[in-house]
């Protein structure tokens, strides 16, 4: 009994997975908006993995937004490879689409009744941290921590990034009840 009750949670779990990923597809508003969330997100944390650097380009002028990202995507790769760089990718995608729902959620169920909306803040401080680097952690005095992780932090954000598939696996798609 308990071996079908498993399997049901998690088949209701994916489910709900499903249809929290493909929430922001259902119209072009939601869609954009996502988008626009997940673009920010990548340019801010490309930006904060060498802040200095991007203070310096963007002082000289916001016309060198492109290099510093492009030089920062590059640096991103060459430091964590393949995997990190897809790490922060996805990051950025699955906060475009966790942010896009709870902004339904909140819209369709107000703030009180949203269930779990609090639950994204470990994801994205967590995988936040790892991608930005130095950045957020020389900030908080502990620049050599991330240094000093095992897989230059892709473990961190990978962590990240289950926290922000969990939330999304509770909430599902925002326009259902759960009643």
């Amino acid at each position: 009994m308990t071996g079908q009750s498993t399997g049901r949670r998690l088949t209701t779990s994916a489910s709900r997975l499903a249809d929290a990923l493909l929430f922001p597809a259902t119209s072009g508003q939601r869609l954009a908006l996502a988008a626009a969330i997940a673009g920010v997100t990548y340019f801010v944390l490309i930006l904060t993995t060498f802040p200095e650097y991007s203070v310096q380009l963007l002082s000289a002028g916001v016309s060198y937004v492109d290099d510093a990202v492009i030089a920062l995507t590059q640096n991103v790769y060459r430091t964590n490879g393949l995997v990190g760089l897809g790490l922060v990718y996805l990051y950025a995608l699955l906060t475009g689409i966790t942010a896009t729902n709870a902004i339904a959620e909140v819209r369709l169920a107000g703030v009180s009744q949203s269930k779990d909306l609090l639950g994204v803040a470990p994801g994205l401080v967590a995988s936040g941290c790892a991608s930005c680097g130095a950045g957020l952690l020389g900030v908080l005095g502990l620049a050599g921590v991330l240094a000093a992780l095992p897989f230059h932090g892709n473990l961190v954000r990978a962590g990240g990034l289950l926290l922000l598939l969990s939330f999304l696996a509770r909430s599902g798609d925002p326009r259902t009840c759960d009643v």
